[in-house]
């Protein structure tokens, strides 16, 4: 078994997001007050968690409803490799249980959708290649399209790879044109790949939560019968308020033995 362990993680390809800090994204879903209940609890199970391993956590908005349970929740964690440890939350997590607020005594099933998306920061040492900037010189052009002067000091500069374009003719020389047509090109090309970025991620989250329904769900809480059961391994294990009170840390550290088997 140590032999398929080590070939298994051989094959596995490493995620290049590991290292990366982690924006936390807990929502109510199916269940009411319920669900907004156990969201709140996640949120303290995954805040604990985070206290063991030594990242910081920053909540950045909450919505809490009449009741004291979060409706949606953010939360910024920090440090020591946070993706690695928060990236197998991410779907519809089920709880089964009778409600505080429940008087006969029946089991409730709520869904809390869970997003874990590692925290870009925003980079203003965002550069073009050199080599991926054409530059064409002309000479300045004035409204009817007269020649302003004979020297070659309009810029018009092209990012290759994107096809988009900036250009100066305003400056008083080639130097200062090129100055302010590379300013440009770079804004341009950095609002481009940070729109692809933005959309992907959208994209992403979009993926990871699903439609919060009952049928998406990656984990349930069973606690009639003590039970957590994360379908995506066939894996059960059993003392739910102890994983909810910062055992979950042993479930994450089995999940990253069982990961590599999924391949």
């Amino acid at each position: 078994e140590q032999k398929e362990n080590k070939l298994l993680s051989y094959l596995t390809p490493e995620d290049p997001r590991d290292d990366s800090d982690i924006l936390l994204e807990i929502r109510a879903g199916a269940g009411g007050d319920e669900s907004s209940l156990f969201a709140t609890e996640m949120m303290k199970m995954y805040s604990t968690m985070a206290e063991k391993i030594g990242l910081k956590v920053k909540i950045i908005s909450a919505s809490v409803n009449g009741i004291g349970g979060y409706k949606e929740v953010v939360a910024e964690i920090r440090g020591n490799s946070a993706y690695s440890w928060y990236k197998y939350e991410s779907g519809v997590h089920r709880v089964q249980r009778v409600p505080a607020t429940e008087k006969q005594g029946r089991i409730h099933t709520s869904t809390v959708s869970v997003a874990i998306m590692p925290l870009i920061e925003e980079n203003n040492d965002f550069k073009l290649d050199p080599a991926e900037v054409e530059t064409i010189l002309s000479t300045s052009s004035g409204k009817g399209g007269q020649s302003v002067n004979t020297t070659y000091s309009a810029v018009k500069m092209v990012h290759k790879p994107t096809g988009i374009e900036a250009q100066s003719q305003d400056e008083r020389n080639q130097l200062q044109n090129k100055v302010k047509a590379m300013a440009v090109l770079t804004s341009r090309v950095y609002d481009h790949f940070e729109q692809i970025r933005m959309d992907k991620e959208r994209q992403e989250r979009q993926e990871q939560v699903g439609n919060n329904d009952r049928s998406e769900k990656i984990r349930t809480y069973n606690f009639p019968q003590d039970r957590l059961t994360d379908h995506r391994y066939s894996q059960n294990w059993n003392q739910l308020p102890t994983i909810l009170a910062g055992g979950l840390l042993d479930v994450v550290e089995e999940i990253k033995k069982l990961e590599p088997k999924r391949i």
